[in-house]
């Protein structure tokens, strides 16, 4: 490309833009006033050059991204029918959330999973069924999301015991590919930082590669949420590609193309001024489409409060449309490559989150972590700041903790319970809860109408 415009103007350096900002700050310090440093020690500047482009982190070529709508297996003829008709709608990829074993002849009437993604969130584990599935679908793009270790730790108890998963999950994966779906998406929705996010992910995916060998690598898939630190949350899943990438060097395993999918945080999501989940879904979607995910997930503005409806789902469908095809961010997974700040943060997040997974590991990894709690612990602890931040109204949900609006009523709007739900059960270790920052003040508004 010609650069004569560019010969036109001469070069700054970092060192003269700094020179000049401190001239304008009139005494004050350059470092106190305009640098920025996060709970997590990232270190966010005013202005980026290209000397904070350590190394370049893109990771692979351009793709277009899938979208993704999820259908939760009831009726069988009822989720045929929903899904089908989102297929004609414009998505290529179905998540079908299923509680035990179903009828997948009629699930799959009239669909060819070989033309489309297909994702499967197991809630429980059934080698024969699980098997007998797979061979059905005989599809290079069916991707089962089954997690023994995040179960164990969302719930508390493996589904049988340590040794019966084992045992039965080691079945499904030398039978099934892509069948190994880390659920990454828990330890944002329960407060984890992005550096911890990334750490614990890294670290709960290195205890199947310890079990299984570095060849599985193939057959791992991420689950991750996204929130709403725009920046961030692209730099998050940049940063683990590169993590990914260092992990699989120490087992000597090719790098695999890493299969991410990718869907809103429900954790910053409120009931009161509802449509402004739409706005954060927006942002949320778009970092997950710049940060390099293969297919995207959209939430339904109301999904908290509502049993899932056409019109819901319709607008979170085409949220997603309209980022892909109107908004031309069908191929857009490689826009963030050279943006200085991205890199930057792209940089830190996986530094940091490399220091902290080699701790895990030097501590006996995930597993023994989690057992322990210190995972639970370590998570909580970020939690309760994040709540604190909320209630002081450092961090803002707007319509619920900022700008309310008072004559903004809920209660005969709940088909759904939109709060934590605890049963009183026994659990081998203390599940990793998932909590929304507004539940509690809802609930207050809620008793108050």
């Amino acid at each position: 490309m010609s650069t004569f415009l560019f010969d036109e103007f001469d070069t700054t350096s970092a060192a003269a833009w700094k020179q000049k900002i401190q001239v304008d700050l009139k005494g004050d310090d350059y470092n106190d006033t305009l640098l920025w440093k996060t709970d997590e020690n990232i270190v966010v500047k005013p202005f980026y050059t290209k000397e904070d482009r350590k190394t370049t982190t893109n990771t692979s070529t351009a793709f277009k991204f899938n979208c993704c709508q999820s259908v939760f297996i009831g009726d069988e003829k009822i989720a045929n029918s929903i899904a089908f008709n989102a297929l004609k709608k414009g998505v290529n990829a179905i998540e079908f959330i299923a509680k035990a074993p179903f009828d997948y002849s009629t699930l799959f009437k009239n669909i060819a999973p070989n033309k489309i993604h297909i994702y499967i969130r197991f809630q429980f584990l059934d080698v024969d069924f699980t098997s007998k599935l797979f061979d059905f679908l005989d599809s290079e793009t069916a991707y089962f999301q089954i997690d023994i270790i995040g179960h164990l730790a969302e719930t508390g108890n493996w589904f049988n015991n340590l040794k019966e998963d084992h045992q039965e999950f080691e079945k499904i994966v030398q039978h099934c590919n892509y069948s190994i779906g880390i659920n990454a998406s828990l330890y944002q929705n329960s407060g984890a930082t992005i550096v911890q996010q990334l750490a614990y992910t890294l670290a709960h995916a290195n205890e199947y590669l310890n079990y299984f060998g570095g060849n599985v690598a193939s057959k791992i898939h991420i689950n991750f949420s996204v929130g709403s630190n725009y920046f961030f949350e692209i730099a998050k899943l940049r940063a683990f590609r590169v993590l990914w990438k260092l992990l699989l060097k120490e087992y000597g395993a090719e790098n695999s193309n890493l299969h991410i999918f990718s869907q809103p945080s429900l954790r910053n999501k409120t009931i009161y001024d509802y449509n402004v989940n739409i706005l954060r879904t927006t942002s949320e979607c778009m970092s997950a489409i710049l940060g390099g995910s293969d297919t995207v997930n959209n939430v339904a503005y109301d999904a908290l409060y509502h049993k899932k409806n056409a019109f819901g789902e319709r607008i979170a469908r085409n949220q997603l449309l309209i980022l892909q095809q109107e908004s031309y961010l069908e191929s857009a997974n490689q826009i963030a490559d050279g943006s200085y700040y991205i890199e930057s943060l792209t940089s830190q997040l996986a530094e940091k989150a490399l220091l902290l997974f080699k701790e895990i590991e030097k501590s006996g990894g995930f597993l023994k972590q989690l057992k322990q709690g210190v995972i639970q612990r370590k998570i909580k602890e970020n939690a309760i700041k994040e709540q604190e931040k909320f209630n002081r109204e450092e961090l803002v949900l707007l319509g619920t903790n900022k700008q309310p609006n008072a004559a903004d009523t809920m209660k005969n709007e709940l088909e759904l319970y939109p709060f934590l739900k605890t049963k009183p059960i026994k659990t081998l270790i203390q599940p990793i809860i998932a909590k929304r920052l507004a539940a509690t003040s809802e609930q207050n508004r809620l008793k108050n109408e």
